[in-house]
């Protein structure tokens, strides 16, 4: 019963909307790719049927839009076909953006930490701090990474630190939101409690509103680390970098090598799934390791 509870109410339903989305996919790069389909075959006086012509414009070989296909082919061979090392894998470009990722998440995690804990607990900085948080997450992250690589380039900081700035600029954001609503989230009555006892603002820190923002914390976390993949990304792009998947989205874009361009975005996203799937089981260990119920 529980299996297939699974399958009814989870797989099923993931299953069907990635149906759905394949479908719209191959409809949207018939009628993208038709066009220029068209023009080949004036050009060269050939009369297609109308599956023949499908079957071109599923087969270009720089699409404008590439079908499924094509994508997961191109996925396949720069992934299980090419040595680890190779300036092709995508593996290895993968390796090199998850390293700036995860030092910025790391370095966003920990300050957004540190922020909700002084917004919590001195009421000037919630009135000053809090606002200019918001505003910063309203400057667009395509206008920020250039300056931030030009002004760490001008001191010499060049390689994973400005990409990890950049991911540390986006990831801290989430955590410090989520960390001060968990933070607030114990009731009146417990804080009560906590002055019945008499315990100190630090036990009441340690003892009720740290475990309670457990919960939110994690939800965050996740927001933050498919944020800051993101920004990683996006910190190849002005940086001319030569590895990286910011790098293949380049020399796609250069190149007009659109089916290279998706596969490296489909490998991001595989990427960030992974990336929130593993927060995801250290919030698992958490909650198990503090009595919580398996979900």
């Amino acid at each position: 019963m529980q299996k297939e509870s699974l399958v009814r109410h989870r797989i099923l339903p993931v299953m069907a909307i990635v149906l759905i989305i394949v479908l719209a996919w191959y409809a949207g790069a018939y009628f993208m790719n038709a066009p220029f389909q068209r023009d080949l075959d004036r050009r060269a006086n050939v009369t297609s049927t109308p599956v023949e012509f499908l079957q071109k414009t599923m087969a270009q070989p720089k699409p404008v839009v590439p079908a499924p296909h094509q994508v997961m082919q191109n996925l396949f061979e720069n992934t299980v076909m090419r040595s680890l090392t190779s300036n092709r894998s995508l593996v290895y470009h993968g390796w090199v953006t998850l390293s700036s990722t995860m030092v910025g998440f790391a370095a966003g995690t920990l300050l957004g930490m540190l922020i909700a804990i002084g917004i919590v607990h001195v009421k000037t900085l919630d009135r000053s701090l809090m606002p200019w948080i918001i505003a910063s997450q309203m400057v667009p992250i395509l206008a920020v990474a250039p300056m931030v690589i030009v002004v760490l380039g001008a001191i010499n900081i060049t390689g994973l630190i400005p990409k990890a700035f950049i991911s540390t600029y986006l990831s801290f954001f989430p955590v410090a939101v989520g960390m001060v609503k968990g933070l607030r989230s114990p009731e009146l009555i417990q804080l009560d409690l906590m002055r019945t006892y008499n315990a100190t603002a630090a036990q009441t820190f340690w003892k009720l509103r740290l475990p309670a923002s457990i919960p939110y914390l994690f939800t965050s976390m996740k927001v933050a680390i498919a944020a800051s993949l993101v920004g990683a990304i996006v910190g190849e792009l002005p940086t001319g970098a030569v590895a990286g998947l910011g790098s293949k989205l380049l020399a796609g874009s250069y190149y007009s090598q659109t089916i290279d361009m998706w596969a490296a975005l489909i490998a991001g996203s595989i990427l960030a799934a992974l990336l929130v799937a593993l927060v995801g089981i250290i919030e698992r260990i958490v909650e198990k390791s503090r009595g919580g119920r398996p979900a």
